[in-house]
Formats: structure tokens, C-alpha cells, sequence
């Protein structure tokens, strides 16, 4: 039996947890065979490793080891990575190219990030691991490849199935053997000693002593998430490493360098919670949010009219500069009511130009939102002389968005 503590040593793992170690035990067990197998756990929780372990306590350790990011490769070239074009395959195919797959006969090939395959690769990739053949790009000639498949991926595939992103079969295909690697928070033991290591790496890359962690730091780091994970871990200790010129660390300068996820400044950020009420899910929510906003100025507005008037202003002169700009306020902000809200209007007439004499009421009925957005984008474009770019800064949204609307309203 591999001792597991020569196999962390070689491949640079640092950790003692007991799920780290039975990682460690299943892709030792599982090397000598040529089973597929199926890599899943967090972003940066060091998946890449696995493959390495698989490949080199295997009988091909003598052969190519290739590892591919399938989430890089742009759709439209990932076959031709993959499997290889012949010449004039395509548009820029100037010559016949060898795929991966082709590359690594008689090794391994990782895929990792397999779940962001397009549905056509992988209807080719599972024709390559129950039969081990493939078909170049603009090719009819079927070609043979000896290739131990490891995949991993950090998404729900059993999810990524039922909204018909992964193909089930080829799911049951690549998990032969499935392997799980645990996520920093669920070995929270292992944490300081992981920083530990990565503080002597950097103090050794850029020549200064190694940064050491107070008891209370210590006690922080371990508390901490960790959604990133162990690549987080790195980078905020290299951060710490350069930027902080002592090199003991304590509980408050450490909390410098941990991301606050706070709800209000990023929601997209905190799973398990909801989104509060300043989130919007589309342009509308937030044109209605504006609706809201000038509903509430056209309640001031009122207020402060029927103190001027209550304070003896029947007889405000209507030459009187502030009296006419309170009376168009007034009356441009009260098309902006709420939805489904009848709104009264006192209409002035004045029959003397120095005095407000008699009143006439009438009830508006409210638009509906569409006419609303529509009558808004209209007079946006009216007040820019129809140039979208002015209005669409003025409305908050892109000048895409307003073409689509006015294409929608027909404006």
C-alpha cells in the first residue's frame, strides 16, 4: 500500500483530514485500472491534482498527460481541439491539425470543467469512451485512440441534467468512479497549516522573512468562509506577504485583506439569501422604482402647496416667479401618481392677474405602466432632439435597451 504521506509530499498537498486522505486513497486505488473517472468539488479546492495522482500510479504513467479546460475553449473550436480538422475543414483551417485526444493516445487526458462541454461534443466524447473512436472536423474517416479519460467539474451535474445541459448518459459513462474533494471550510484544521506554507513559499520568492499570525488572527482565518477556497487562501496570503511590512499579523490586519460579503453591497454574492428590494430583476422594476421615487416628490410637492395656500396665498401674485414654478412643478409631477390611483387636480383659472379665484376639479384616470415608460421615453428623446444616447443616460438605461423600446412602443 502507497504511503499516503510520500504521496502529499510529491504532489505538494498539504492537509491531514480525514476526507482529504480517502481522496487521496480512492485515485490511488482506482490508477492501476482504466476506469473513467468523475472529479467533482468547489472552485479551487485543488481538483487538478487528482488526475496528476491517477496518471503517474498508473500503467501509463510513461505516457502523455494532457490537461484541457473545456470552459476556455470558445464552442465553435472545441471539436477541433478535441478531435483535430482536416484542412479546409472550416475558415482559417489552413492544414490538418491533431486533436487532444489523438495527442494523448496511450496516456490521460483531464477535461476539467467538463459540464460546460456543448451538447454535440458530448455526444462525440461518449462515442470516444464506449468505443474509443472519434471523427475529425470535416472528416469521414473513423480514427482510434487509447486514452484514459478523468474529468471533474465544480457544477450540480445531476442538476445540470434535468435542465438539459448535460447529457445523463454521458454522466453515467464518465462516473465510473467518482471522486470527491472536500472544500477548505471542511477541513477547517487544515487552514493555518496551508498558510503557513504558502507564507514560507512567498518569503522564499520575494527574499523577506515569512509573516507569522497572532492566536486571535489565527482563530479569525480559521472562522473565515473561504469561498474560493484554497487558490483565496494563496492569493491573500501572497497579498499579506508583500504589502505588509512587519511580519507579525494581527486579528485587525488580517480583517483588512478578508472581503466583506455584505448583503446591500453584493447580494449576487451571499447564496441562501434573498435579494432585498434594491435589487432589480429587469428594467422595468427599476423604471417603477423611479415611478415610486417621483410619486413621493409629487407628495411633497402637494404638501408644500397647501401650506403656501393655507398661509394666506390666495391672493399670491401669479407673475410671482416662485408661485409659477411651484404651480408647473405641480402640475408635471402629478401625471406621475401611482398605478391604479385616481388624481385630483385643482386647475386654476384665473379671471384677475394678481389673484387665484375659483377652482375647477377633475378626476384623471391613472396610465398603465407600459404608457408610462412609453410617455417617459418620449419625452426623453424629445428634450435630446431625438438623440438616443443623451436620453438613454437620463432614463438609466443603455442606448440598446431604449432602441429596443422604441421599436417595442413603436415611438
Amino acid at each position: 500500500m502507497t504511503d499516503i504521506q510520500q504521496v502529499k509530499q510529491r504532489f505538494g498537498i498539504i492537509g491531514n483530514h480525514p476526507k482529504l486522505n480517502r481522496t487521496i486513497e480512492v485515485a490511488i486505488q482506482v490508477a492501476p485500472t482504466d476506469l473513467s473517472v468523475l472529479i467533482t468539488g468547489p472552485s479551487g479546492a485543488g481538483k487538478e491534482v487528482i488526475p496528476q495522482i491517477i496518471h503517474q500510479f498508473s500503467a501509463r504513467k510513461h505516457g502523455p498527460y494532457i490537461a484541457v479546460n473545456c470552459g476556455a475553449i470558445p464552442e465553435g473550436t472545441i471539436d477541433s481541439e478535441l478531435f483535430g480538422h482536416e484542412k479546409g475543414a472550416f475558415t482559417g483551417a489552413y492544414e490538418k491539425r491533431k486533436g487532444y485526444f489523438e495527442f494523448a493516445d496511450g496516456g490521460t487526458i483531464f477535461l476539467d470543467e467538463v459540464a460546460e462541454l456543448p451538447l454535440n461534443t458530448q455526444v462525440r466524447l461518449l462515442r470516444v469512451l464506449e468505443t474509443g473512436e472519434f471523427i475529425k472536423v470535416g472528416s469521414s474517416s473513423v480514427l482510434k485512440t487509447n486514452v484514459r479519460v478523468v474529468a471533474a467539474t465544480n457544477v450540480n451535474v445531476i442538476q445540470a441534467i434535468r435542465n438539459g445541459k448535460f447529457r445523463e448518459d454521458l454522466f453515467y459513462r464518465l462516473n465510473s468512479v467518482p471522486i470527491s474533494v472536500p472544500s477548505l471550510k471542511e477541513r477547517k484544521e487544515d487552514i493555518h497549516l496551508i498558510f503557513r506554507k504558502f507564507a514560507k513559499d512567498f518569503s522564499e520568492k520575494y527574499r523577506m522573512p515569512p509573516i507569522n499570525l497572532s492566536p486571535a488572527a489565527v482563530d479569525l482565518l480559521v472562522s473565515f468562509e473561504w469561498p474560493g477556497n484554497i487558490r483565496q487562501l494563496k492569493n491573500i496570503t501572497e497579498q499579506i506577504s508583500v504589502i505588509e511590512e512587519g511580519r507579525e499579523i494581527n486579528e485587525n490586519i488580517l480583517r483588512r485583506y478578508l472581503p466583506v460579503y455584505d448583503g446591500e453591497l453584493l447580494p449576487a454574492v451571499i447564496s441562501g439569501r434573498p435579494l432585498d428590494e434594491k435589487t432589480f430583476a429587469n428594467e422595468r422594476e427599476i423604471l417603477y422604482k423611479i415611478l415610486f421615487d417621483m410619486k413621493q416628490d409629487m407628495n411633497d410637492l402637494k404638501k408644500l402647496v397647501g401650506e403656501i395656500m393655507q398661509s394666506g396665498s390666495a391672493n399670491v401674485n401669479i407673475h410671482d416667479d416662485n408661485a409659477r414654478i411651484i404651480r408647473k412643478l405641480y402640475d408635471e409631477q402629478t401625471v406621475y401618481a401611482e398605478p391604479e390611483e385616481s388624481i385630483k387636480v385643482e386647475r386654476v383659472e384665473s379671471q384677475r392677474p394678481e389673484q387665484i379665484q375659483d377652482t375647477e376639479e377633475y378626476v384623471e384616470e391613472s396610465l398603465s405602466l407600459e404608457e408610462k415608460e412609453k410617455e417617459m421615453i418620449s419625452k426623453a428623446l424629445e428634450r435630446h432632439n431625438g438623440k438616443r444616447k443623451f436620453a438613454a443616460n437620463e432614463l438609466g438605461i443603455s442606448e440598446r435597451t431604449l432602441y429596443r423600446k422604441i421599436k417595442e412602443y413603436d415611438i
